[in-house]
């Protein structure tokens, strides 16, 4: 019997009919944004912060959704669309989860592959997926659908005889993963790191520990854990947990008796190449002596995957990293290492580190430049956290000038003061609407400069802003002679 017909759906989700959709249409997957919606995808109606799903019933039917899911039957149009059915249920998101849990158990062949951590889980998500599909057929989370949104939209557009499906899963407050976790039931399952993230909700690296330790919990019996072997918070609770689940553990990292022991790491401008267990060295197109870990925890899934070895080492060599994590550019004659996506101590740390090996000395007529935004979602331990940036900062050889930009850097302005720091510092005021235009009006021609931030600091438009502003130095001042065509 096929999981997509309308009848099973509303039958998963206990909703209650408006309208009966065309019995002769087949949906297929699911969608909650109207404007990127396929012809034949379920509309789920869900509620955030800004928008309300429910208000994009005709849009999502003009797209040529058949069936939409709705908890707010008030809002729908006098007119209704044709052909469209309707189902209302209490709560979209809760129903979205519903039927995504279902649609789980009936891909009963696919391999269910989950990645989670502080640092490093959408470019290790990306890995994975490019060495799994090189070999075998699948679904992968596309950008970062790391939430309750995104997860099942996830399994809700994977095929039947797929041969994995690989999600990634996020966390910024308790109890967030193991709902995840429970919809997935994931046959491997990978944590990338623990580190200092979302402590605003989490409390502590506790807290991070916990909401990892969640997705292990819900491994299927004889499945896999991969782990960071260097990251203790974790590793100390897999015993117990294995011993519970039923399943078998591989360890990755620089952990001397670690599965997949990290013997070299050699850090290039345009690669990353390293060595696992003494033997075979491996070559990734990243940034960055910390993706080591993410590639190695990479290859671990592949090979439990059952991908051949000479396509993992092919698939790591063309391998794309993710937008904003360490992408490099060059720009109206600035080079950008653009790692704004997200940030925490942890990424924002080893984003100094990884610019200091590509930029390890002055450089002629320019100079090495951080342009930094708040780490975001710090709770309490905000003020501590940016003051061990503007030690590190005071300590780092790697930058001639910096650029601070937020509330919280201003902690980060003061340390990197205090620790005896003496080169040129900007700081700016996020709030101001022309915030991104005061840090390019700080840069100039030929430097190297650095983005870090969390997402929600929207440092990345410092680049347009300085295109703009490089363009208008470029543009020839105007000419004071009279035009003497005029008047002719």
């Amino acid at each position: 019997m096929s999981f997509w017909t309308f009848e099973n759906i509303k039958s998963i989700i206990a909703g209650a009919w408006i309208t009966r959709p065309d019995p002769a249409v087949r949906p297929f997957g699911v969608s909650n944004d109207s404007r990127s919606l396929k012809p034949g995808q379920v509309y789920v109606a869900l509620r955030g912060e800004r928008l309300d799903g429910n208000d994009y019933i005709t849009q999502a039917a003009l797209a040529g959704s058949p069936l939409a899911i709705i908890d707010r039957p008030e809002k729908l149009p006098a007119a209704l669309p044709p052909d469209l059915g309707l189902i209302a249920v209490k709560d979209s998101g809760d129903a979205l989860l519903k039927l995504a849990a279902a649609y789980r158990t009936y891909l009963d062949g696919t391999r269910v592959i989950a990645v989670t951590g502080s640092n490093g889980k959408t470019t290790t998500t990306r890995l994975c997926e490019a060495l799994l599909s090189r070999a075998l057929r699948g679904t992968a989370s596309p950008k970062s659908f790391n939430n309750r949104v995104g997860v099942p939209i996830t399994v809700l557009n994977a095929r039947k005889g797929d041969q994995f499906l690989l999600c990634e899963v996020g966390t910024n407050a308790p109890g967030e993963i193991a709902e995840l976790a429970g919809v997935l039931r994931p046959d491997i399952a990978v944590v990338t790191s623990i580190g200092r993230e979302h402590l605003e909700g989490l409390g502590s690296i506790k807290g991070a520990a916990d909401e990892a330790a969640a997705l292990l919990a819900a491994i299927k019996p004889g499945g896999t854990a991969i782990i960071n072997a260097d990251a203790p918070e974790i590793t100390e609770r897999i015993p117990a947990l294995a011993a519970r689940g039923g399943w078998k553990t591989i360890r990755f990292g620089l952990c001397p008796d670690a599965d997949l022991r990290l013997t070299d790491i050699q850090p290039g401008p345009e690669s990353l190449r390293f060595r696992l267990n003494d033997r075979t060295w491996y070559s990734v197109p990243l940034l960055g002596r910390h993706n080591a870990w993410n590639a190695a925890a990479a290859v671990a899934v592949a090979r439990r995957a059952g991908v051949p070895q000479d396509q993992i080492e092919q698939g790591l060599a063309h391998a794309k990293g993710a937008e904003m994590r360490l992408q490099r550019s060059r720009e109206s004659g600035i080079e950008f290492i653009n790692d704004s996506y997200n940030a925490n101590p942890e990424s924002m740390l080893a984003s100094l580190d990884t610019f200091a090996t590509l930029f390890p000395h002055p450089l002629p007529d320019a100079r090495r430049v951080a342009v930094l935004g708040d780490m975001l979602e710090m709770g309490i331990h905000a003020e501590p956290c940016h003051r061990e940036i503007g030690r590190a900062l005071a300590a780092s050889p790697a930058f001639d000038a910096l650029v601070l930009v937020g509330q919280s850097m201003r902690a980060a302005a003061d340390e990197y003061t205090r620790a005896g720091g003496t080169r040129p510092l900007v700081a700016v005021d996020r709030a101001a609407p022309d915030y991104a235009d005061q840090a390019a009006a700080a840069l100039r021609p030929g430097d190297a400069v650095l983005l870090k931030a969390s997402r929600g600091t929207a440092l990345d438009r410092v680049i347009p802003a300085w295109n703009s502003r490089a363009a208008r130095l470029a543009a020839p001042a105007p000419s004071s002679t009279p035009n003497a065509a005029v008047g002719r």
